[in-house]
């Protein structure tokens, strides 16, 4: 609980620096006292990589029930964490900055609600087609629908083994970019134009069979889209779908939504997604997987608080809501009373608080504390 609360106050830096001197913190945890870094590492470090994941599939089924998922279309996408290891690592560029060390994390959301799935992490070393087929396996036991889900990807996974992965998975479908190359060009290019359907003016669509290099499955489709309405003035784009049909929803209204990915990363990345301190990879499993059950309850209290709560970001919410508030506990016999002075939306968050032990029981949850 500790790891969680500190996730969802977006504290970063040294532990007794950020939190010893806050008095009644450790009492929020359940704990008479308050665990320091050392404690805090020995602890993540004794658990597994798999006890992680299982923590990860268990919260995402949780989360699918309460109808935070719609569970019809993922994105996937690579977020290199910038790391402290004082290890000898492989360092990534990016732009025109320095090459630095970075944690590789991979991310699934789910596209229509914009909230997390379920994550991998590791070295600099490895690639987004060794890690997305394990992602997609935990992705898959949170869903566990015959129904095969859309994947969004980004060109970085436009790769022959990873394709032929998931084109022999039926739990999946797969919508990638291809990279523009002149060979590429030279082939749409060369598309007859009664091959195109036009389906509003400068917009047009067409599917050709598309085998990749080095694959060893396929035909796939490559669904093209036709950018003008004069011949000199054409663009195209092209996409490499699993999928034999449907190029109109999924250019226009499927693929756009994964740059809620970024979005995301924006909003969320500060609860415990934004540094890596070390390369121990139970450690770093175990804190970044704790900062999803605070991502979530932080989503749910937004929802509940509304506008403009519900707009604020992660750091937002840490600052000015979470650590803004001021109020006291006072425990006697029965009931535990809780104040807050100067709380932003009173009316909805006193809706949202009060006769809380009914509205928890309501839910399955029991409302004594231990």
């Amino acid at each position: 609980m500790q790891l969680v609360h500190e996730s969802a106050l977006c504290s970063t830096g040294l532990r007794d620096a950020r939190a010893l001197r806050q008095r009644g913190f450790e009492l929020a945890n359940g704990l008479p006292f308050l665990a320091g870094d050392i404690s805090i590492h020995q602890l993540l470090g004794g658990h597994t990589i798999e006890e992680s994941k299982t923590l990860q599939i268990a919260l995402g089924k949780r989360r699918l029930a309460r109808k935070h998922f719609a569970g019809s279309v993922l994105i996937i996408d690579p977020h290199r964490i910038g790391s402290l290891s004082r290890r000898q690592m492989r360092r990534h560029k990016k732009g025109k900055g320095a090459a630095i060390k970075v944690a590789q994390t991979s991310f699934c959301l789910d596209a229509d609600t914009k909230q997390p799935v379920a994550f991998l992490t590791g070295t600099s070393v490895r690639t987004v087609t060794h890690a997305t087929p394990e992602l997609l396996e935990v992705a898959a036991s949170v869903f566990d629908d015959a129904k095969a889900v859309l994947v969004l990807a980004d060109a970085e996974h436009f790769t022959a083994e990873l394709v032929d992965r998931i084109h022999q998975d039926s739990r999946f479908d797969l919508l990638v970019p291809v990279p523009q190359t002149a060979n590429l060009s030279k082939r749409l290019r060369g598309i007859p134009d009664g091959t195109f359907l036009c389906r509003w003016s400068g917009y047009a669509t067409a599917v050709q069979p598309y085998t990749r290099t080095h694959s060893k499955n396929g035909p796939f489709s490559l669904f093209v889209k036709r950018l003008g309405e004069v011949a000199s003035d054409y663009r195209y784009e092209a996409f490499l779908s699993t999928r034999v049909s449907g190029e109109v929803e999924a250019l226009t209204q499927e693929y756009p939504k994964r740059w809620h990915v970024e979005e995301c990363f924006n909003s969320e990345q500060s609860l415990g997604w934004d540094r890596a301190g070390t390369t121990n990879l139970h450690a770093r499993y175990g804190q970044m997987t704790r900062s999803l059950p605070a991502q979530a309850a932080v989503y749910q209290l937004r929802q509940r608080l509304g506008q403009p709560e519900a707009g604020w970001d992660s750091r937002c919410v840490a600052q000015r809501l979470l650590g803004g508030l001021e109020g006291d506990v006072r425990v006697g016999e029965e009931p535990i009373v809780v104040s807050y002075y100067n709380a932003p939306n009173a009316a909805a968050l006193r809706q949202a608080c009060e006769n809380l032990p009914a509205k928890l029981a309501a839910e399955g949850i029991d409302p004594r504390i231990p």
